[in-house]
């Protein structure tokens, strides 16, 4: 789909302004004004992300119970079962309180659903399984929030429940001995950004001060901690909260820390994809290599395997773990390349691809593990709400479905505008699940495609790019993209600086690259200069970009690569188009496009 580029203000007075207030580079204030970021005392916060800058455990909501509670049950040898959820955020803040309670002596055991066998979050039939094994208290991880029914049956087993959870909270709350959750009502805590495991993390923080009796904790626990921010790191990328505020922190950090302090587990992992050998890791290290084999464990059913990775005390079971969620991850992407194939197939079959509001797409035996990523692969390609859904081949089950919307729609609101069609769903406004009757989506594909083209008054949906500066290949250099590195870790609410060079042309064929073929690459030269492209996902240009003969746009994003020790700046190519303004001859002059320039913000 054509995207439609936006270029964001330039305000020179403001841009110098704040570069001479705050002592920093006129790009890094121009990128930081384009984020509302407006004053010395919140550039300084936001650039510097200190440690310190963390908010006291106790702070959180329903914190004080929560550990006096657990704590209590580690000395007193209570068995505790820590229930996570199966996504990555689940898996790696369940690692973070299992460790936690382990390195504490606890009679302590962990939970993680099957994803193709189990419900979502907590469940009537695995807590009287629990109990049953003697279990007597269950601290929730990453869910929980909604289980009115669950809470009450823990009540009738004489089951403590503990719950940190971060979703969306309905008018009834869960009756337990303690909610831990960052937007409670009844208080006022300033960030309500927090993953799962970043509560977990915060809970693991406050026993272990319990376990210090001091707001300081003990070297040991000190070295424990360091190792819980990593994972609280990987879950806070993989479950794309924003990257502000106390997530900014933790994710900066952990990824200084990783190298030497990550679970050996996690290194393992890191070997397995070698990032080992980088010196310096990203937000996207995380959001493209190390989380999707996470959740791959989890959407093939076999989240225990991730925890258990993360939790290992064992090199050799750590190596082997990490051997086999490769090649769980392998699995995943031949799944998942397939699954688009056929979706895509059918959405070009029975839907308008320009005109239609919204795309339904079922089928049997589509893999309920792997619905949800390719909802969003086909989501941000067509620029559409999109709900996939998978049918048992047997059509003995019902249908299970995964939305994405691109925030065009409140998806959990649409979802329960069509709930009469459903038997039940769930989620947030960007990502929501359901089950259904296979009978009965005919009509929910009506009564959904309907709403959202309602919500669109007649409009068509228009995917956006907003575009932070014009640069040319001669200032992508790595001098400047190091600057633009001081705003990192990149990731939601915070995205990497898009950029766009003029009047660009390939040097010879662009190629496909990666595993499937799934991916572009091309060197392109302007004026002189050339620069490697890559377009993740992006196959389908290929031919188009080798037919056009002219020049072109590319917005982009400035990445640094390193390999084998050197380092360069390598261009993320979001979006291309036919030039607007055509250099004449090729490569001999900057064309004169009214947009704001890198050049004058790095070398005013």
């Amino acid at each position: 789909m054509a995207k439609q580029w936006l270029f964001k203000g330039h305000d020179s007075t403001a841009i110098a302004h704040l570069s001479q207030r705050s002592n920093i580079e006129p790009v890094v204030a121009q990128l930081l004004l384009n984020r509302g970021i407006t004053e010395k005392d919140s550039v300084d916060r936001f650039l510097e992300a200190r440690f310190g800058d963390l908010r006291e455990p106790d702070l959180l909501p329903g914190m004080l119970v929560a550990s006096e509670r657990i704590y209590s049950a580690i000395e007193t040898k209570t068995p505790i079962t820590v229930y996570g959820d199966y996504d990555a955020d689940g898996m790696t803040g369940t690692s973070i309180l299992f460790s936690c309670l382990r390195m504490l002596q606890a009679e302590v055991q962990y939970y993680v659903p099957n994803r193709l066998e189990d419900s979502y979050g907590l469940s009537c039939d695995a807590i009287r399984k629990l109990s049953q094994r003697g279990r007597k208290m269950i601290i929730s991880v990453d869910c929980g929030i909604g289980s009115i029914q669950e809470a009450e049956l823990c009540r009738e087993l004489a089951m403590e429940l503990i719950i940190t959870d971060h979703h969306r909270m309905g008018e009834q709350l869960p009756c337990a001995s303690s909610i831990v959750h960052p937007a409670l009502p009844g208080f006022d805590y300033p960030f309500h950004g927090l993953c799962g495991a970043g509560v977990a993390f915060k809970l693991a923080w406050a026993i272990c001060q319990h376990a210090s009796q001091a707001k300081k904790v003990t070297a040991a626990y000190r070295d424990f901690l360091f190792q819980a921010t990593t994972l609280a790191a990987m879950g806070t990328v993989a479950d794309v909260v924003p990257l502000l505020d106390e997530n900014r922190i933790i994710v900066r950090h952990a990824l200084k820390l990783m190298h030497e302090h990550a679970p050996l587990g996690l290194k393992a992992l890191m070997k397995q994809t070698k990032l080992d050998k980088k010196s310096t890791l990203s937000a996207e290290d995380i959001a493209f290599t190390l989380a999707p084999r996470l959740n791959a464990a989890g959407r093939l059913g076999q989240a225990q395997l991730g925890v258990e990775l993360l939790t290992t005390q064992d090199p050799k079971r750590a190596e082997a773990l990490a051997e086999y969620i490769e090649r769980l991850n392998a699995d995943r992407e031949s799944l998942e390349r397939s699954m688009v194939i056929a979706a895509n197939k059918q959405a070009k079959e029975q839907f308008d691809i320009e005109n239609d509001s919204a795309f339904v797409l079922n089928g049997a035996g589509w893999h309920l593990g792997v619905i949800g990523v390719v909802a969003s692969r086909l989501s941000e390609k067509f620029h559409r709400p999109v709900v996939i859904i998978g049918m048992d081949s047997m059509g003995q089950k019902p249908a299970t479905g995964s939305a994405r919307s691109q925030g065009i729609i409140d998806l959990h609101a649409t979802l329960q505008q069509c709930s009469d069609h459903l038997i039940s769903c769930g989620g947030h406004a960007a990502a929501a699940g359901m089950r259904i009757e296979e009978k009965n989506i005919a009509a929910f594909r009506d009564a959904f495609c309907e709403l959202v083209a309602t919500h669109l008054n007649g409009n068509k949906p228009v995917a956006k790019l907003e575009i932070d500066a014009e640069a040319t290949f001669k200032q992508m250099n790595l001098n400047t993209v190091s600057i633009l590195e001081k705003l990192a870790p990149f990731g939601a609410a915070n995205p990497r600086p898009i950029l766009v060079a003029s009047n660009v042309e390939l040097v010879d064929a662009a190629k496909a690259m990666g595993s499937g073929d799934r991916h572009m690459s091309g060197r392109f030269v302007q004026y002189g200069s050339v620069m490697r492209g890559v377009a993740f996902g992006q196959a389908e240009w290929i031919e188009p970009l080798n037919k056009h003969k002219g020049q072109i746009d590319i917005a982009f994003r400035p990445n640094i690569n390193e390999f084998n020790g050197m380092k360069r700046v390598e261009l993320q190519l979001l979006d291309w188009r036919v030039a607007k303004i055509p250099a004449n001859p090729p490569h001999s002059q900057k064309a004169s496009v009214a947009v704001p320039s890198i050049a004058e913000k790095i070398h005013p």
